[in-house]
């Protein structure tokens, strides 16, 4: 086994950088409202690829907005569910219709699939482009398919910190506290995409931002897929991922 990839534990799929949202907090910078999103078939059998192979404690699906493609979302997590991946997550912001009948469809469709918990990004940024009422509906409709939802809001400077962002947050949260869903840690924003654009007031220059996501080069806990199938140093669309494994060098 590759000695960089030894201690290898979790799975994550960029599932589309394409997003319903127009966020000033994004670290990934501005969206559209289409693009490339991951081929569900091939995803998936990188997940059983990877599975046969390494022990795999959980996985996750995101974007951009992944329900832009739920299809291809429910194929990844059905796989990981075959292979008994314990943690099976989804972060989404729970606006990718405005219909009714297509929000139970998807909310359906994801509790079939063998989602385990639903992370919704609710927050300030969140909703200066995206309505209330449609992520509302969704999240009833998670509820009620029995798949666990919880709110997941990013933070300005820290949680506890009472700019204008974190106090309409708190206010956001509390509705949805009163649907039934408590609130997850969150995130605290570092000043990279969007938010150095548009937030840099807030942030301290002499100060050395770390994302908790970064991974150590020379051992790799978490393989990520991005929507164009790259991956590490190759591309599961050219060849397979358990290549691209072993191959894997810094």
């Amino acid at each position: 086994m590759n000695k960089y990839v030894k201690n290898l534990n979790r799975i994550e799929f960029v599932v589309t950088m394409a997003c319903t949202g127009r966020c000033k907090h994004c670290s990934e910078g501005e969206h559209t409202a289409a693009g490339d999103h991951i081929d569900g078939d091939i995803a998936a059998k990188a997940v059983y690829d990877i599975c046969k192979n390494y022990s795999i404690e959980s996985l996750m699906t995101f974007g951009g907005e992944p329900l832009l493609y739920p299809e291809d979302v429910c194929k990844i997590h059905e796989a990981a569910r075959e292979m008994n991946i314990p943690k099976r997550d989804l972060i989404t912001n729970g606006y990718f219709s405005k219909n009714s009948e297509r929000i139970r469809e998807v909310a359906h469709m994801l509790g079939q699939s063998g989602v385990s918990s639903i992370l919704l990004s609710v927050d300030a940024f969140h909703q200066e482009t995206i309505p209330l009422e449609p992520v509302k509906e969704f999240a009833k409709c998670i509820m009620k398919e029995g798949v666990s939802i919880r709110t997941q809001p990013a933070w300005l400077v820290s949680v506890e910190d009472d700019n204008p962002y974190n106090l309409r947050t708190r206010e956001i949260l509390g509705e949805f506290r009163m649907l039934g869903l408590e609130s997850a840690s969150g995130n605290i924003i570092i000043p990279r995409g969007n938010a150095k654009k548009y937030l840099s007031e807030y942030f301290d220059e002499n100060t050395e931002y770390v994302s908790p996501y970064d991974e150590d080069p020379k051992d790799i806990r978490t393989v990520s897929f991005k929507p164009d199938g790259d991956v590490l140093n190759g591309n599961v669309y050219k060849e397979s991922i358990l290549n691209i494994l072993n191959s894997y060098s810094v």
